[in-house]
C-alpha cells in the first residue's frame, strides 16, 4: 500500500504488522509476529492497541499529553539512525526506480553496505 505524505500512518500499522514473515531459525514453530511493537503518539488510539493485543503483541505507544517524547527515543533512535544512514545511497534518496523488485533489491545492497561498513570499524 502506498499513500502520501501527508496522510496518516495509522491504516497502514495493521497490514504492516500481518505482514511480517516467519522468522526461521529456531526449533519449533516458526515466531510470526514480534512482542512488542514501539510507536510514537501518532499512533495513540485504543483501536491499534487492542488490534496488537488481539495479535499478542504488547503496545508500547507513547500515550497523547501524558508521556514525555523523550522515554520513547530511547529505542527510536536505532531506526531513525538507520532511516538517516539510507539517505547517504543516492539512488535510495531519490528514487530513480519505476519497479518495486528493483527498489527493494537496491535496498537490501543498502543494509548489506551498511553491515559491512559497521562490521569493519569493530
Amino acid at each position: 500500500m502506498r499513500s502520501g505524505a501527508n496522510q496518516h500512518d495509522g491504516p497502514f500499522l495493521l497490514p504492516l504488522v500481518d505482514a511480517i514473515p516467519a522468522i526461521t531459525g529456531r526449533r519449533g514453530r516458526p515466531r510470526k509476529r514480534p512482542d512488542k511493537l514501539h510507536a510514537d503518539k501518532a499512533y495513540d488510539f485504543g483501536v491499534y492497541r487492542r488490534a496488537l493485543r488481539a495479535r499478542h503483541i504488547t503496545p508500547r505507544i507513547a500515550r497523547r499529553g501524558i508521556e514525555s517524547k523523550e522515554r520513547l527515543g530511547r529505542y527510536r533512535w536505532v531506526i531513525e539512525r538507520n532511516f538517516a544512514g539510507l539517505g547517504q545511497f543516492r539512488r535510495l534518496a531519490i528514487r530513480y526506480e519505476r519497479k518495486a523488485a528493483h527498489y527493494l533489491a537496491f535496498l537490501h545492497l543498502a543494509n548489506a553496505l551498511t553491515c559491512l561498513r559497521f562490521l569493519q570499524r569493530e
